[in-house]
């Protein structure tokens, strides 16, 4: 695979990634919250496969292999950071729905 291919596979991964982290926080806001924790680990899987590409890059370039950045290569690495930090927030977004609703369940 060349570094374009590798860019695009980043671009797919993260972009699942973030996907299943946007749909685990929509699940939670309904309350169905082993659903949601599913989309996260699916959203964690994703970004662990782009995660993976990333490290190839990072240690080829490491390594002496000469790299040139392009604008996809920055487009894919910032796709893939976007994604990580969407899946972190999810993940609190629903810690706190589930929190909400285990108060809400006690008070009434």
């Amino acid at each position: 695979m060349n570094v374009e291919e590798k860019a695009f596979q980043l671009i797919l991964h993260g972009g699942d990634g973030r996907s299943y982290a946007m749909e685990a926080m929509a699940l939670a806001r309904q309350q169905a919250f082993e659903e949601a924790k599913l989309k996260i680990e699916a959203s964690k899987e994703a970004i662990n496969q782009a995660h993976h590409i990333q490290t190839e890059l990072i240690t080829a370039e490491a390594g002496g292999a000469q790299s040139t950045v392009t604008l996809l290569m920055v487009h894919a690495q910032d796709h893939l950071m976007n994604a990580m930090t969407v899946r972190e927030l999810a993940e609190e977004i629903i810690y706190l729905q589930e929190e909400l609703a285990k108060q809400s369940a006690t008070r009434g």
